[in-house]
């Protein structure tokens, strides 16, 4: 897996565990202070979150930082 890959890869994932949560798209932007627009970007993959970005949302949905990277990024 590519470099563009994984961050496609943690894109979605950012999607799948906002859904899982239950969380609307407008309040997870909201609650991290980020426009709707941004993270709708983040979460197509037509953009990258940054480490910040990251982390916010983790802490937003209550979930380790690491549940948002693909599972073996960390093996490389």
């Amino acid at each position: 897996m590519d470099e563009q890959q994984y961050i496609k890869q943690v894109c979605e994932n950012i999607k799948q565990m906002r859904i899982a949560k239950g969380v609307k798209q407008i309040d997870l932007a909201t609650e991290i202070n980020i426009d709707d627009s941004s993270l709708r970007r983040i979460e197509s993959g037509r953009t990258s979150p940054t480490l910040k970005t990251l982390l916010r949302i983790s802490n937003a949905l209550k979930i380790n930082l690491s549940e948002l990277l693909p599972p073996n990024i960390l093996e490389q």
